[in-house]
């Protein structure tokens, strides 16, 4: 079984820094790969509430026979229920379909800047989170100026922001934010969707490591202090994508991974998407 190294998040919770994710997998299909996964070693489950797969997630973790208290569920809020009374009741649909008593993390999923209630919905999580429902609380592609929102008119720093992240973009300036802040950088799509994986650079350090180049990418991701959370269905590679701590990049692979960034966005803009 590997050992996953933990990440310390600003209230004193450990969490796993490689995780499985559920993006785009029907609730049909979930219990099989997060079974496979839990089965593999992973045990931090990443899932939303618009990925209709809540329930597919809850049943593979009830069937695990795995103590709670080793596993960390991060679920998300979705747009649509933003704002105070409406994330507190979205949060008990969350739990309900996951058939747990509380999650490890709970995640604002978009700010939606032309709502305007992401600071309502935060006092929300504030709430959750100070009733013990969840252990931590944060946001999902939140920019630099969505965060100093919250910083300056809520109490609460967030635990993490999860974005999408991949050697194709880095969001520098938003980690250097994270950074300054005390927040957790978690990367989702951590293989831009598999559009770098042909790349040379990448290629090239794989065949010198005698690894696959989803391997380098997430080893990248674990060396520059990143959580990361790949998603598969299928099991060898749920399998190897757990396979990354065999080996270390060296000071070179990094920075030739690392002069990859292009702002090459796969997913919406956060700015835009409302």
């Amino acid at each position: 079984m590997t050992s996953i190294p933990h990440i310390t998040l600003n209230n004193g919770v450990d969490m796993p820094q490689l995780g499985f994710g559920v993006f785009q997998v029907p609730d049909e299909e979930t219990t099989a790969a997060v079974s496979t996964a839990l089965a593999a070693g992973y045990r931090s489950i990443d899932t939303a509430a618009i990925y209709g797969n809540e329930r597919g997630v809850g049943r593979a973790i009830a069937d695990s026979g795995i103590s709670r208290d080793e596993l960390f569920v991060t679920t998300k809020l979705w747009n649509a229920d933003q704002g105070y009374d409406s994330t507190l009741t979205a949060f008990d649909a969350s739990l309900d379909k996951l058939g747990l008593d509380h999650v490890d993390l709970y995640l604002i999923h978009w700010p939606t800047p032309a709502r305007d209630l992401y600071t309502d919905t935060w006092r929300a999580l504030e709430k959750l989170v100070a009733d013990g429902r969840t252990r931590a609380i944060g946001v999902s592609n939140f920019q630099p100026d969505h965060l100093q929102r919250l910083l300056d008119h809520t109490g609460t720093v967030p635990a993490v922001n999860q974005v999408e992240l991949h050697p194709g973009l880095q969001q520098k300036e938003l980690r250097d934010f994270h950074a300054l802040h005390g927040v957790v950088t978690e990367a989702w799509s951590p293989l831009a969707q598999g559009a770098l994986l042909k790349d040379e650079v990448i290629t090239s350090v794989a065949a010198r490591h005698g690894v696959t180049p989803a391997q380098v990418v997430l080893r990248w991701h674990l060396q520059i202090g990143n959580v990361v959370i790949p998603k598969s269905v299928t099991p060898q590679r749920i399998r190897q994508n757990l396979d990354v701590f065999g080996f270390a990049l060296t000071d070179a692979d990094i920075e030739a991974i690392t002069s990859l960034d292009s702002g090459l966005r796969t997913g919406p803009d956060p700015d835009t998407l409302n």
